[in-house]
């Protein structure tokens, strides 16, 4: 799946990649976790515009605000038929920028944190799905990351990786207008294993409060 993440590249080189005017002021962060704020991209009405979202999809018909932590990552099977996300899905799709992310191999004394990243590094961008709950007293807007199965680089490790969004796709992505749901579906693949690497990391990650370069650096 997609529980932690890291997002480094500074503000205005990711207002460069998104062809974005103006975005929130972000301080590098080598592991997001869920619950958190993430920097979101999602065009509400015509322009693209770049947003802090809560990590933990919130349904708009939710009764209460309170986080339902399994719907950071939504499924490619089944995204376009669950009610958490269906409407999402057809008409409120967004781009969640991130340098790499970790997926931990089960291994026999425990669990192996490994960094997954572009070989050529670089931010790219998750397939993301963003929904808005308003109660009495508050508004959330809130996001959940798209998963599929394992590319051959990251399958020894997990099962299943994001969806990634190649730049050429994101006006499609983010239209709020497409709403065929098969079209949509063509985008969530695989990325090619050939472009990525997987590298083991210390368990310093393991702790959502660890949160600087360290996290990121190989071991053996």
């Amino acid at each position: 799946m997609c529980g932690r993440f890291v997002l480094h590249t500074p503000p205005e080189s990711l207002a460069e990649y998104f062809d974005i005017d103006v975005i929130p002021d972000l301080a590098a962060s080598y592991n997001i976790a869920p619950s958190q704020s993430v920097a979101a991209v999602r065009v509400p009405e015509q322009d693209r515009e770049m947003v802090m979202l809560r990590w933990g999809l919130l349904p708009s018909w939710a009764k209460t605000a309170k986080t339902n932590y399994s719907m950071i990552n939504a499924r490619t099977e089944t995204v376009a038929e669950k009610p958490a996300y269906r409407t999402a899905f057809r008409q409120r799709r967004c781009l969640i920028p991130a340098d790499g992310f970790y997926e931990w191999r089960q291994i026999p004394d425990g669990k192996q944190p490994y960094y997954i990243r572009m070989r050529k590094d670089g931010v790219f961008a998750f397939a993301g799905l963003w929904e808005r709950w308003i109660g009495p007293d508050e508004k959330i807007d809130s996001c959940s990351i798209i998963v599929t199965e394992a590319n051959d680089t990251i399958r020894p490790v997990h099962d299943r990786m994001p969806v990634i969004i190649r730049p050429a796709d994101f006006d499609q992505w983010l239209d709020p207008e497409c709403r065929d749901a098969d079209a949509m579906k063509e985008l969530l693949q695989p990325w090619p294993a050939e472009e990525m690497t997987a590298n083991p990391v210390s368990k310093y990650v393991n702790s959502p409060a660890n949160n600087d370069a360290h996290c990121i650096e190989q071991v053996t």
